[in-house]
């Protein structure tokens, strides 16, 4: 180590998915880094929950989908108690609803199951260092996504109003519901029902 270069801090991860296989692959990954440490490998929301309180982890990686709470769930239960956790959540299928979802309630990072192992490492330092990780695009991926569907009278993100567009933009650029609230001179709580809405 060179004279006077700080040792690198390690980066601690809870991960979370019900799929034994993918659970595994994705520990493995992350714990070959020299950099992270993953604290807690759950197969439940409730588990990750649990772990989450107890260590407090840097980043918390979420399968979307699993049994009794699924990710989105723990990534509300993250926010409502004021943990510093940022939440990746983790989706086999990344449809409208669920990037707005992922990031209206707060997500920092948004992974495919099937990105590379490279991205996975790269998505949670990211995410650890305070930045986003999410498609590029991600509002207009889920707009043309959308137009496939709309025969089958699901959500629509053309169908936003003007001011739901503008705090789902912010909300998108990482900005918390009160400083969208100050930006558009709204009460939090009008913030909060209008995401409220539509996920």
């Amino acid at each position: 180590m060179a004279p006077n270069q700080e040792p690198q801090r390690s980066v601690s991860v809870v991960v979370a998915d019900d799929h034994p296989v993918v659970l595994r692959g994705i520990t493995e990954i992350l714990r070959a880094q020299p950099d992270i440490s993953v604290v807690a490998a759950c197969s439940c929301g409730r588990d990750a929950t649990a772990a989450i309180q107890q260590f407090a982890p840097d980043v918390a990686v979420l399968d979307i989908v699993m049994p009794d709470l699924n990710g989105l769930d723990v990534l509300s239960s993250i926010e409502r108690h004021g943990f510093k956790t940022r939440v990746v959540i983790l989706t086999a299928v990344a449809t409208e609803d669920r990037v707005l979802a992922a990031m209206t309630r707060g997500a920092k990072g948004l992974l495919f199951k099937d990105a590379a192992p490279d991205n996975l490492v790269d998505c949670v330092r990211e995410v650890a260092r305070g930045k986003l990780w999410f498609p590029n695009d991600p509002i207009g991926a889920a707009r043309e996504r959308e137009r496939g569907r709309q025969a089958d009278g699901k959500f629509s993100i053309g169908a936003l109003t003007p001011r739901e567009r503008q705090i789902t933009l912010l909300v998108s650029e990482g900005l918390s519901d009160k400083l969208v609230a100050e930006q558009l001179n709204l009460t939090e709580s009008t913030v909060k029902s209008h995401l409220a809405q539509h996920l």
